[in-house]
Formats: structure tokens, sequence, C-alpha cells
């Protein structure tokens, strides 16, 4: 088919198809127009044959057509639903799909900053004054090399046209990819209204697109100036759309929310929901009833002043190795949308939340997205934190508290968000729990890190015989019989019922659950006896305050329902309790005591430290600088403090520098 021709065509396929929508977007000033490949080939299959096999002449055609037919001005076309056998994934692509017109899957890894590019320059030759027109199509700009006039060089630069261009990088999908792959990435190039404000949401790091483009080579200069025979590739961007699965862009039909809505009215339906969390794992009721409800999470809530109160909830496992903890986690990714899994010591500081890194081909710095900015309204499941160096860690607190990872490095200055439910699994300090020693002071991690937190499980395997024989016969009849194995619910429908509950539900505190959580807050903070003690246990601050308040609206997102009941805050409150009773009880007072998590140091052990340092200050009064031990233990021990809390608190005051030992058995002040 001819030039002219294929145009004529496209005209009649533009005003039979397309007329009233173009009219549309020119009224709201957007000259672009979007065209549907499906509809292309039901009209003209030759023109759709030519589209894939020559795209640049067909587009361009096809602008000129829609420019002529329409009478609307200029418009760009942009292509999409291509046919399935034009799909290609990024480690599939060879020197034979060069020039063809593609498309491919991706998660956005990297953005340049948008920077404008020269695609033709007039120059007008000063002997003749002829103005020669040149297109800029090579990464190098271009003079003309002579005149019709015979002049040659020294041309005078009258104008240049720019467009705006962006560099992406596309990495493929992590679920596409067969164990121990690599996964393979490919720079990608938008221009004019692919990088306009509005669509910079579709291209943040993090994001799963679509990208229909042309495949094209690119020139590899060596170190000597001279083109290399090798090529990179790269594709030229035609139309790209998101693709993410977040829990909007999970559809529902009628039946689906008709049993979505069956299975919230079940009265089992958190016992259902727990059996379907990890159903080859026997045991840990508690710990799936919590982690069901993280899935469901809080309400986030805006302030009028701007201040939020995040509604995802973090929940951190620390426990013996072999107590499934690691299986929990791969059981949960597998029903959660845009779940993120990260594990230890293969997890850096950068990886998790961001990094700038230099753009080779725009010359400039580029953000890429970690885990956490990747899992931005989903999950992100960590094990191993214990295996992660301290800076690592560090770099998870704003995070997990404020939802957002600040960046301040070379030029950029970016404020991304990571709105993501964190789940971590770790062990404890040496390995395994030790029976004889307090859980909280076992777990290996800052107390900056571990408050932010709302619920921590102690998972502690411990022989029982009835027990072991329960855990041996369901996993021995698991390997007998794998089929035997029965879900409740399935995950796909688990992923509906998520995606239903966190567009859909949005529960309110009731007065009646308030004051259920009110009343256990007060009760527990005034249940304190201070004996003699000079410093009271702190059982619970406002921080599980508000830990109990997610907790209840998840309940209540269970059951659909727009308020959170007195039942829901009983649910929550149990939970909690359930903690604090194993991470924070304090035996020596018989107490809950939240400093054991926080701090790491139980008020009784405060207060202790506190009476020895006021004692060796009277006694240096009374001996002078030089104090003997004995004098210390012998005042300590009519104060009814044992020997071995003495000696535990004259060590804690020597590590913090207060004191310390001129020759043995001889204590002086700093």
């Amino acid at each position: 088919m001819e030039t002219q021709e294929q145009i004529d065509k496209l005209k009649e396929f533009i005003q039979g198809y397309y007329e009233e929508k173009a009219h549309n977007l020119a009224n709201k000033g957007i000259s672009t127009l979007v065209i549907d490949f499906s509809d292309l080939l039901k009209f003209e299959p030759e023109i759709a044959d030519s589209l894939i096999e020559d795209p640049e002449e067909i587009v361009k055609a096809t602008e000129i057509a829609a420019e002529e037919s329409l009478g609307l001005g200029e418009f760009k076309v942009r292509f999409h639903n291509l046919p399935k056998s034009q799909f290609i994934m990024i480690k599939d692509i060879r020197s034979l799909h060069l020039g063809k017109f593609m498309y491919i899957e991706g998660i956005v890894r990297q953005a340049s900053d948008v920077r404008p590019q020269v695609t033709s320059a007039r120059f007008e030759c000063p002997s003749c004054g002829n103005t020669i027109s040149i297109l800029q199509l090579d990464t190098k700009f271009k003079e003309p090399s002579r005149c019709t006039c015979g002049k040659r060089g020294n041309f005078r630069l009258l104008s240049k046209d720019l467009v705006d261009a962006q560099r992406l990088v596309i990495e493929e999908v992590p679920e596409s990819l067969e164990g121990g792959e690599q996964p393979k990435r490919l720079s990608v190039f938008l221009k004019e209204d692919l990088v306009e404000p509005r669509m910079e949401k579709k291209t943040t790091p993090g994001s799963k697109v679509r990208i229909t483009g042309i495949i094209k080579e690119v020139p590899v200069l060596l170190k000597t100036g001279v083109q290399s025979i090798r090529f990179d590739l790269m594709m030229e961007s035609n139309f790209i759309e998101p693709i993410e699965e977040t829990f909007e862009d999970i559809s529902l039909d009628e039946d689906d929310v008709r049993k979505i809505k069956e299975l919230a009215s079940d009265p089992l339906v958190y016992e259902k929901l727990t059996a379907s969390i990890a159903p080859s794992i026997y045991g840990h009721e508690k710990i799936k009833e919590a982690l069901v409800l993280q899935l469901m999470g809080g309400v986030k809530k805006e302030r009028p002043d701007g201040t939020k109160t995040r509604g995802d909830m973090h929940v951190l496992l620390v426990g013996d190795p072999g107590t499934a903890k690691s299986s929990l986690i791969t059981s949960l990714s597998k029903v959660a949308p845009k779940a993120r899994i990260a594990s230890g010591k293969s997890a850096s500081g950068a990886g998790l939340t961001a990094v700038v890194v230099r753009d080779e081909f725009l010359r400039g710095w580029a953000l890429e997205a970690g885990a956490m900015v990747l899992a931005n309204g989903g999950y992100l499941f960590i094990d191993e934190l214990d295996k992660m160096t301290k800076e690592d860690r560090d770099a998870l607190h704003e995070g997990l508290e404020q939802q957002r990872i600040s960046i301040a490095k070379a030029n950029i200055q970016a404020t991304l968000r990571c709105e993501t439910t964190v789940l971590a699994a770790a062990n404890p300090k040496l390995g395994r729990f030790d029976p004889y020693t307090p859980l909280a002071s076992q777990i290996d991690l800052p107390s900056t890190l571990i408050n932010r937190f709302d619920l921590i499980f102690p998972i502690r395997d411990l022989p029982n015989k009835e027990a072991d024989a329960r855990i041996a016969s369901h996993v021995l009849g698991l390997h007998k019989e794998p089929e035997k194995l029965i879900q409740e619910i399935n995950p796909d429908f688990f992923k509906k019922y998520l995606s239903y509950i966190k567009k859909k539900v949005k529960p309110q505190l009731s007065d009646d659950a308030i004051e259920e959580i009110k009343n256990f807050y007060v009760e527990l903070r005034s249940s304190v006896q201070p004996g003699d003690q000079a410093i009271k246990p702190i059982p619970i601050s406002a921080r599980q305050l508000e830990a109990l308040v997610r907790l209840a609206e998840g309940s209540a997102k269970v059951r659909l329902s727009k308020e959170v009941t007195k039942e829901d805050a009983k649910r929550a409150i149990e939970l909690l309790r359930y903690c604090l009773m194993q991470v924070g009880f304090d035996p020596e007072t018989g107490q809950i005591d939240i400093d054991r998590i926080t701090t790491g140091i139980p008020s009784s052990q405060r207060s202790r430290i506190i009476t020895i340092r006021e004692m060796i200050n009277q006694l240096e009064e009374k001996v002078g600088k030089q104090i003997p031990l004995d004098s210390i233990i012998n005042e300590a021990i009519e104060k009814g403090i044992e020997r071995s809390h003495i000696l535990d608190a004259i060590e804690k005051l020597k590590r913090e520098g207060e004191i310390f030992e001129p020759r043995l058995g001889i204590i002086s002040k700093l």
C-alpha cells in the first residue's frame, strides 16, 4: 500500500472510530489520541500489520491523517492493546526485534530528571542566506556539512525545536522469573506528552507498568572515541500504562461481592480467616489471629493541622530456630497484594529505602526505589531482621513510623511515600531463648526500633510430649498426603476479600469501644503498687494505646462493619495483653512493665541503680573519693537489695561511665 493510500485509509478510520473522542479531548486541551490496536485490526488488517513491522512510518502517517481529517491542529497518536504475540520479556529481546512495535511489562526501578532534547534545528548559510533544516535523530548534535551554493561549515544556528525527554529503567517483574534468574533491565525513553506532570504518577520508581514502543539499538562509544561494534538496547516509548495489582486494581464482580458479604456475616469468620493463614503450620493461633488483623490494617487518619496517624500495623516475631517464622512470612506473602520480601544479610539500608545513582545516559543523578517504597500501599516482609547491620536497620525507623523516606543526596532532595505494613522475623540474641533470662533482654534489637512494632510475639520451642506428638503427626501426615491440606479460603478469594475491605471499609470507634480501651489503659497504668521502690513501673504507654485502636479497627474490618464495637476492643486488648505478658512481664514486681521492651531496663532495675548511685554519693561524703566496694554492698544489703542485683547495678554504672575501679575492691566516681 502506497503512503498516500495509507493516509486516506487512516483518515477514514479516525473519522469513523475516533472523531467524537478527539473533539472531547480537544475541548479539554489534550492533544493526545490513544488508539486501540484491535479497532485498527478490524478496520484494515494490512495497516495493522505494517504498524508492527514499520511502526515509525505508520505512527507518522496516522498523525498526518488525524491532523487533516479532524482539523483540530496537531495530534500525537498513541497505540495500546497490542496482540499477545507482541509481548516480549526483556531477557528475550534479540536483534530480529529491532525496529518492531512490541510491548514489555516491568517495574520502574529508576527515573531520571525530565530534560529538554533537540528534535530538529534550522541553520542559515552566511553566503547565500539559504535556510537548512536538519533532523536531530542521533545522540550527537548534527550540523549541515555544506550548502547548495557550495559553502562548507560555519553555519549560523537560527532556531531549534526542543521536546521534554526522560529515561526510565524498567526491570522484569520478579514473579515472571525462574529460580536463580537475575532480573534483566531495559532503558526506556519517554518524550513529549509522556512526561507531562499528570503522567509522573505512573512512572515513579516502584510502579508496575506496561510500555508499548519501538525497540532500537544505541551506539556505544569506546574510551578511544571510536564506535564499538557492539550496541546497547533501548525502547522508544509510544504509550505507557500502569498495571500494578494494588487493592484498587483487583476487579470484583457481583458474584465476588456476594461471596465476600456472605463470609463477613458468618459467625465463624475470624476462625476461617485464621485457619487460612499458613494451614501447613500447626498451632500459633494467637499469632495467626494477629496476622489476620494486620492484613486488614487500621484506618489512616489525617488531621486539619496536616499531621497523620498511620493505619498500618507492624508485627515482630522473635523466635527459636525451626519455629516456622519464615513459613508464616512466605504464606502471608502469597495472600497479600503488592508484597515484597527482604532477608537479613542480603538486604541493605539503601536496598530497603531508596538510593541515588548516577545516570549515564542523561548525565545526571537518578532516584532508585528500594523494597519499602516499592511496597507502598502493600506489605513488606523482612526475615532475619537481627542479621542486618545496625546502620541498615536504622534506615527503617523513618519508614516504620512516619511512613516516608527522605532522601537528600547529590542534587536530589526527595520524599518518597512508603505506606507499608511490615512483618519482621528475628532470632533471639544467642540464637535460641534462654529460659532463665527475661525474654525482653534477649531480643537483640535497639529499643527505638522495637518501639515501632505494635505487637511483638516471642515464639519458644519448648519440649512438650503432647504438643510435640501433635506437631509431628501434622507434619508427617502432610508429607505422606500433601493433597489432604484443606484451606478454608483460597488465596485468590482472600486477596479479593482484602481488596474489598481496603477500598470500602473505614470503621469508626464507637463510644463503647472507646470506653473499653480507655478503662483497660487507665486500670493497667494505675494498677502499679510502688511499694518501697523509687520508680513505678510503666505498664503501658500511649504508643500501645494507638496499637489497640488499630487492632480494634482491623477486627471491625473483618466483619465489614462501619463501627468498632466493644467486642472488637476486647479482641484487641486480649492480643495486646498476650504480647505484654510474654515480653513485658517483670517477675520481680509481678507487674507488666513496658520499659522491659522499650528501654531494655525494667523499672525495678532502674530503681536499684538510682538507689546505689545515691548510696555512692553519700559514702563519698563520709569516706572520701575512694570507696571500698564492701561498704557499698553492706549498705545495700541492709536496704534489702540482693547481692547479685547490687553487683549488676554497679556493673551498669561502670558501663555508663559514672564510676570506675582504680584498684581492686575500690570504687571512685568519675
